[in-house]
Formats: structure tokens, C-alpha cells, sequence
């Protein structure tokens, strides 16, 4: 298991939610402060609050921002490869796994669990470690 994987899984048990634990292993990489990602992350956890998007889908996207973005508000050019950019890891983890919507990995109308909060986030963390290779 990877540094970053192990990392986020300790915070996970420590209490931080998925989208937390996985955007925030990789925010010093980016030049973020960790603090700041992991209170903007918040309430990405359980699906947005609703078991909508999985949080660890929703920080890898975060984590795709805060690489790729050229953070030029005027004129704004970085926002199509971002969208191609999940578009291919969104795609990795609905094949790896199923979904990427937490009521449904989590199997509550199912009762089937499709993966654990733990394998969604080595999973977001994998994809992420390969994308920024």
C-alpha cells in the first residue's frame, strides 16, 4: 500500500470523511494548505451529505482543480481538460467499481454493497497517484 493510501485510510479512521482524507493527501503535492483543502472538502463527505456523488470521486476532482486549473478567472481556459481529465477517472472508478453514486455502492436500496469506504478511497488515491504520475 502506497504512502498516500495508507495516509488517507489513517484519517478516515481518525473520523475525517472520504472526500477529505483523499483531497487532502495530495494537497501539499499542489502547493495547497492542507487545512484549507481539508475544511473545503467537508462537505463532500457521504455523497455531498446525500449519498449522491461518492466524496472520494468528488475529491478527485478537486484534486484534477487544484493540478490542472490556470486559476485565470478573466479569461478562463484550463476548464475543458479538467471536464476530459475526470471524465477518464470517473470512468476507472465507475468500471472498478460499480457506481459512482454512494447510495448505491453502499448498497442501501440493494442490500448488495458494491465496496467498502476504504476501497473507494485506495481506489480515488491509485487513480490519482497514476494521473499525476
Amino acid at each position: 500500500m502506497s504512502y498516500k493510501k495508507a495516509r488517507a485510510i489513517a484519517l478516515h479512521d481518525k473520523g475525517c470523511n472520504c472526500a477529505q482524507v483523499v483531497a487532502c493527501v495530495f494537497a501539499e503535492d499542489l502547493g495547497r494548505d492542507e487545512k484549507t483543502v481539508y475544511e473545503i472538502m467537508e462537505s463532500f463527505g457521504f455523497g455531498m451529505g446525500t449519498m449522491g456523488t461518492c466524496g472520494a470521486v468528488s475529491a478527485m476532482a478537486a484534486v484534477v482543480g487544484m493540478n490542472k486549473s490556470d486559476g485565470n478567472m478573466e479569461t478562463p481556459k484550463t476548464k475543458k481538460d479538467c471536464y476530459a481529465d475526470m471524465k477518464v477517472l470517473t470512468k476507472k472508478f465507475q468500471e472498478k467499481n460499480g457506481s459512482v453514486i454512494c447510495r448505491e455502492i453502499k448498497g442501501v436500496d440493494t442490500g448488495v454493497v458494491l465496496r467498502s469506504c476504504q476501497g473507494c478511497i485506495e481506489d480515488a488515491v491509485e487513480f490519482l497517484e497514476e494521473y499525476l504520475g
